[in-house]
């Protein structure tokens, strides 16, 4: 039986943390920063979680599930 792959965008935007939950960066940060305020970039800068419901979509595609 082959090995089952890793989806190779998602490891490279999703990270693990140490109580288990996955880390994410914040979309529209990339280009077009001039339009937007100070306060909105430095918001889209931290990362976050993913979300509840969205979880068990990126553990399938990480293979942690």
């Amino acid at each position: 039986m082959p090995k089952m792959k890793t989806n190779s965008s998602a490891k490279k935007r999703f990270k693990l943390t140490g109580t288990g939950k996955i880390k994410r960066k914040h979309a529209f940060k990339s280009h077009i920063l001039t339009k937007k305020s100070k306060k909105r970039k430095l918001k889209l800068t931290h990362d976050t979680l993913v979300h509840k419901s969205d979880e068990s979509n990126v553990k399938l595609m990480l293979r942690l599930k």
